[in-house]
């Protein structure tokens, strides 16, 4: 490590269980380092590789095999999940600036890696999602309207390792922070404030009921809200009323004409996830903003999957899951030609 970097082994060792942990995926040596140097911790293979083995010795990862590499225990995950809050504070934020700058989204082409959330569940539950989703994205309730459904044996993002399970159907959507990497790259830094609740009456949006600040919180505020079966997706979509995922947002009020011209721009491409533009320095939807900053509410890109989840389906959600091209994903109109092809 660098020298303000001097970690113990214990504390290497809470660094490796958070790399399994982000990645949600086996891994070998040579990809954890290359996370842990991301994280500022600089560690060869051979080091590693025998953290991997005091780690299996402690029951906290297990040896997959040797090309996929280890994998998270329940005791190893319960270990991530339990550990020192403080140290995981901030570690949504931190994700979100990383797939950003990572992101290759080019606006005027149309073309380029978003950022992307996963939902896995049964093989058998395929046309039972379907037909849950397909209102929520014609009530212009998700991140846009893209969708795409990939079987088992498909890839879904761009470093090809993340795989769908035998059994298992992935509905992949884009994630709403897909947004700031766009703005980003047009010059336009947007700062992701809260991930919260937000109420719909007679389907016009009326109020934030839940907040969570994503500097201040170790877990995605909406996959939080949805385990906790506080949304009312389902509901929204069929009367109007119900509590749907937003999070809220803000830029620099100078950026203002850029801004409209490329929620403009970005509706043409089935990304119209922006729901709301406030006023230079006033606050929107009773969330108030910086001097020289104005608002941005942003709908969820796991809205459908939280209407799953109300459906009582099965479902493993994970948001900030990776990269994945924007060509490859169609209209959700169009699903049944493109899952026929098992694209």
């Amino acid at each position: 490590c660098p020298p303000e970097m001097k970690l113990t082994s214990e504390e290497i060792q809470q660094r490796i269980l958070k790399v399994l942990h982000r990645l949600g995926r086996p891994a070998g040596s040579s990809q954890i380092a290359e996370l842990l140097r991301g994280w500022g911790v600089d560690l060869s293979e051979r080091s590693i590789r025998l953290y991997l083995l005091q780690l299996d010795a402690a029951g906290l990862t297990r040896l997959e095999s040797r090309r996929a590499g280890r994998s998270l225990t329940a005791k190893g995950l319960a270990e991530v999940e339990q550990g020192p809050a403080i140290e995981r504070v901030g570690f949504v934020a931190g994700q979100i600036d990383e797939l950003n700058y990572r992101m290759g989204f080019r606006l005027r082409a149309g073309m380029g890696t978003l950022v992307v959330n996963t939902t896995l569940l049964p093989a058998r539950d395929e046309v039972a999602a379907l037909d849950v989703v397909r209102p929520v994205f014609a009530a212009r309730l998700g991140m846009g309207s893209r969708l795409l459904v990939l079987r088992a044996g498909a890839v879904y993002d761009v470093a090809r390792t993340a795989v769908v399970p035998r059994g298992k159907i992935a509905l992949v959507t884009v994630c709403s922070v897909s947004l700031n990497g766009i703005f980003l790259k047009e010059g336009i830094p947007i700062t992701s404030r809260y991930g919260g609740l937000l109420e719909f009456r007679n389907r016009l949006p009326a109020r934030f009921t839940e907040l969570l600040a994503y500097g201040g919180t170790t877990q995605d505020p909406l996959e939080l809200f949805i385990r906790a079966k506080m949304t009312s997706v389902r509901k929204c979509e069929q009367t109007g009323n119900g509590l749907v995922g937003a999070s809220f947002r803000e830029f620099p009020s100078v950026a203002l004409p850029a801004v409209l011209k490329i929620r403009d721009q970005l509706r043409l491409l089935g990304l119209d996830g922006i729901l709301a533009v406030g006023v230079p320095d006033q606050p929107l939807y009773g969330i108030p903003v910086g001097e020289g900053r104005t608002g941005l509410v942003v709908l969820a890109g796991l809205n459908p999957a939280a209407a799953l989840e109300e459906a009582g389906l099965a479902v493993e959600n994970r948001s900030l899951a990776g990269l994945l091209e924007y060509t490859k994903f169609p209209e959700f109109r169009h699903l049944n030609m493109w899952t026929r092809r098992g694209e």
